[in-house]
């Protein structure tokens, strides 16, 4: 009903639950919606957009996906190559990641382009993602260095955070939730589950 005149984007479709997928093929071909508990039916005017990773006729070949509902969501069909088969990708991708998460950084230095370029991303575009994220909280300078996307041994290379000691960790994801919330101590203790009080004297020892 909120996408009512507008598109309703379902992702990764192909974990849908068989009775699942059966109201939401009843929906596709009548057009209409029931609200818990009401008696009645309620028309909807939405475009559907589906997307997932899954191979969906190996999914329908056993008997996971129903296929008159992939016959009734594949009306246009779009393949998104993987990211290794889209290079001229990464750069614009990355520089997105980059200004949600730091907009302080002022880019990338060219090693860290080279190994973005060079790297595999099986993850595909959420690898992409975790690694931007990562390299903002491990970045010191700035702009993102190779040595701070933590994608292959580089010299002078940041440690993993599984490498790092404890104290080191709670730094980083301190300083990391301070600048999600702008610096507001009260929120920033309330998304790592601290009271105030106990982030203001890690901020002490911490020197942050």
């Amino acid at each position: 009903e909120l996408a009512e005149g507008g598109t309703l984007l379902l992702d990764e479709i192909g974990t849908l639950g068989l009775r699942q997928q059966a109201k939401l093929l009843r929906v596709l071909e009548t057009g209409e919606v029931e609200r818990v508990g009401a008696s009645r039916s309620r028309r909807i005017d939405v475009r559907i957009l589906s997307a997932t990773n899954a191979d969906l006729p190996a999914e329908v070949a056993g008997g996971r996906f129903r296929e008159d509902l992939l016959f009734r969501l594949n009306t246009i069909e779009i393949r998104l190559p993987p990211l290794r088969e889209r290079r001229e990708d990464i750069r614009t991708l990355a520089e997105h990641f980059l200004r949600r998460y730091r907009k302080a950084l002022v880019g990338f230095e060219p090693e860290a382009l080279e190994a973005l370029g060079a790297h595999s991303w099986p993850g595909n575009v959420r690898e992409l993602d975790h690694t931007l994220e990562r390299a903002v909280l491990m970045a010191q300078g700035g702009a993102i260095r190779a040595a701070d996307l933590g994608l292959r041994p580089v010299p002078g290379a940041s440690p993993r955070l599984e490498d790092l000691p404890l104290e080191e960790v709670e730094r980083l994801l301190i300083r990391k939730a301070l600048e999600r919330h702008g610096g507001n101590v009260s929120h920033a203790a309330k998304a790592l589950g601290l009271s105030r009080s106990a982030l203001y004297r890690r901020l002490q020892q911490y020197g942050l």
